[in-house]
């Protein structure tokens, strides 16, 4: 269904780039060697001028089609939506080239759009490329992947704030608490720990012990750890004719099980019971659209590695020292309720803090919180000098 600008409130505008790749490889399908094609969506009125932006990059998918993102260019702000060169595909995704991606998009903005001023703006799995990329402008310290490939990220344009909105640490932290403890074998998801399957019939029921609880955890973990091991082992090993470094694809069975969906007394929000951000998880944990369900060697330990990837906000949050605006929904089932003091914590700048009381994620069919989030985010700017008031 396609809508008119008028109809929407806002023009969208969508913006092709490219620029040389400079990783030695192709990166998708029907790409370039020589070159990266990234496409992004700018959101704003014709009657408003903005010396400031907002960019929104989410490592996995666009984000032009959010409520929110729509909400604020609908009120005046001007929203641009980038993508990077992993679009609705993250199999092969590695984090410091999404990075590397967001900062041409910021140079664009900035240098051939001419605008003044760019707020880093962080949406879900969006939140932690936000303080990512703001940490390695301000101070760059990442010089190679998890894998050991070089990467360059001097020269990245910092943002003057950061949006931090429905965000979780890192999608490694959201993934490992995701792990489905009783897969015993890497090879044979139905090869399981009855006493760890979350869904079946014999596993205790909620609302779970303590003791469970922390085995289960524990489990989770070492499972991450164990893939990440192997991953480590298939890279150093040469392929079937000597070649080296083959980042080989694989299967993540059951990546949709973390014990907080069934118990509400764990992680407690206004969240329901037996529901998550992607679907009824027993059904999502088996089916082919949960987290890391495929993956590339490289792309785990760069994207889902609990202990290597660096898209993380607690591991480079000190490295931002600009104003951050954190924005929690009380019905998330999606990001952990403890996520946000993780946040708060890790940053070195100023953080402001806003709760909506019975939003959900995606704040979908839900106006009156989409309006008080849009008038918070916008009110924040404005008090910063980075949004002017529509009159």
């Amino acid at each position: 269904m396609s809508s008119s600008s008028e109809s929407r409130g806002y023009e969208s505008e969508t913006v092709t780039l490219f620029y040389p790749n400079k990783t030695g490889s192709r990166e998708v399908y029907a790409s370039w060697d020589d070159t990266v094609l990234v496409e992004g969506t700018l959101l704003s009125r014709p009657d408003v001028k903005q010396d400031t932006v907002i960019v929104f990059l989410h490592p996995m998918g666009p984000l032009h089609n959010l409520p929110m993102t729509q909400e604020l260019a609908r009120r005046g702000a001007h929203v641009f939506c980038a993508n990077g060169r992993y679009p609705n595909n993250d199999a092969a995704l590695i984090m410091e080239n999404v990075l590397t991606d967001l900062g041409q998009w910021v140079r664009y903005l900035r240098e051939e759009r001419g605008y003044a001023k760019v707020v880093m703006g962080g949406w879900s799995g969006g939140g932690s490329i936000a303080t990512t990329y703001q940490a390695q402008a301000e101070k760059p310290t990442i010089t190679e992947t998890p894998a050991g490939d070089p990467v360059d990220l001097s020269g990245l344009i910092p943002g003057e704030a950061v949006l931090q909105l429905c965000s979780h640490i890192s999608r490694a932290a959201l993934l490992t608490d995701s792990l489905d403890a009783s897969i015993i074998d890497e090879t044979n998801p139905f090869r399981r720990n009855p006493d760890l399957d979350l869904y079946g019939e014999n596993a205790p029921k909620p609302p779970y012990s303590a003791d469970f609880v922390a085995e289960y955890r524990k489990a989770q973990l070492e499972r991450s750890r164990r893939i990440t091991a192997w991953v480590k082992e298939r890279l150093a090993e040469p392929g079937p004719n000597g070649e080296e470094g083959l980042s080989l694809p694989f299967t993540v069975y059951g990546t949709m099980a973390d014990p907080r969906w069934l118990d509400p007394s764990l992680d407690p929000n206004e969240r329901q019971p037996g529901t998550s951000f992607i679907g009824i998880p027993s059904v999502v944990n088996n089916s082919p659209i949960a987290l890391a369900r495929f993956s590339s060697l490289r792309s785990w330990l760069s994207q889902w590695s609990i202990d290597e990837s660096n898209a993380n906000t607690v591991k480079f949050g000190s490295q931002v020292t600009v104003p951050t605006l954190l924005l929690t929904a009380g019905a998330d089932n999606a990001v952990p309720t403890t996520h946000a003091d993780l946040i708060a914590n890790a940053l070195s700048g100023t953080v402001d803090r806003h709760h909506l009381v019975g939003a959900n994620h995606y704040l979908r069919n839900q106006p009156d919180k989409l309006a008080e989030a849009a008038t918070t985010v916008l009110d924040w700017l404005q008090n910063r000098g980075l949004h002017a008031p529509v009159g």
